[in-house]
Formats: C-alpha cells, sequence, structure tokens
C-alpha cells in the first residue's frame, strides 16, 4: 500500500499527503539552501521524525508499565554537515512530564534508542539523546 503522495509545488515547496488519513505535510527548502524557510524543510522532518519516534516508542513501554507520559516533550537540534550538505546530527532532548527514578529513566532512554527510526538512520550521523524528567 502507498503511504504518501509527494508533489513539488515550485519555488523549492512540495506538499506530501498521507494517503490513508489524507492529511498533508508541506515543506520548503531552508533559508541557508535558497529557500523560504516558512515550514519544516525535508531535513528538518528527518531529524523531527526521529523523536516523534523515539515518544512513541517510548509511550509503548510507558503504557505497559503503566506509567502517564503525556505532555512529555522532546526538542529537536539537527546540525548539517557540508560536502556533502547532509545531516550529520540529530540532538533529542526529551523532557518527562514527571519525576522519574534512575532505572525508568534508564529504560525509557534504553527503548528511545530501539524506535524504527533510529534504526534506519545511517549509522554516520550521530544520534544524541538526552532525558529529563521535572517535578511538578
Amino acid at each position: 500500500m502507498t503511504t504518501s503522495k509527494v508533489t513539488y509545488q515550485g519555488d523549492l515547496r512540495t506538499t506530501a499527503i498521507h494517503l490513508q488519513s489524507n492529511n498533508k505535510i508541506i515543506t520548503d527548502a531552508p533559508t541557508d539552501n535558497h529557500g523560504k524557510g516558512e515550514v519544516f524543510s525535508p531535513t528538518d522532518l528527518l531529524a523531527t521524525s526521529l523523536a516523534s519516534c523515539m515518544l512513541t516508542i517510548i509511550g509503548i513501554k510507558a503504557r505497559d508499565m503503566d506509567i502517564d507520559i503525556a505532555s512529555t516533550t522532546a526538542e529537536v537540534t539537527k546540525v548539517m554537515a557540508a560536502d556533502p550538505r547532509r545531516v550529520s546530527e540529530v540532538h533529542v532532548a526529551i523532557t518527562f512530564n514527571k519525576q522519574l527514578d534512575e532505572k525508568t529513566q534508564k529504560i525509557f532512554y534504553n527503548t528511545a534508542l530501539t524506535c524504527p527510526v533510529a534504526k534506519s538512520i545511517h549509522p554516520d550521523i550521530i544520534q544524541k539523546v538526552t532525558i529529563h524528567s521535572n517535578s511538578y
């Protein structure tokens, strides 16, 4: 089954339609590569998909452990390299919505590293993951 259909709109912009849900994503080339930078770039989506995948797989583990992680966030930093232009590093800083003991943080950290996107990204791309937990 086809996942999506991507259409080049011109002016370095694409529109991607998720065929199952009909949801849409627009991408622009970044400003440092001749684009408008008004929305996510394709490389932004690569970095962001890593964080989204990590939170999803942690969510599955947390549900199995009967821990509510709603409102947990991940801040993503993408580092680009030149020659060839490519993503060289993705930093994901995950902040949980509550205080977690060290054992649980370690379980969630290890779980994050097993997400399908993390396992699909080329090994030359450095993935730096940090875990933080808050107390409210």
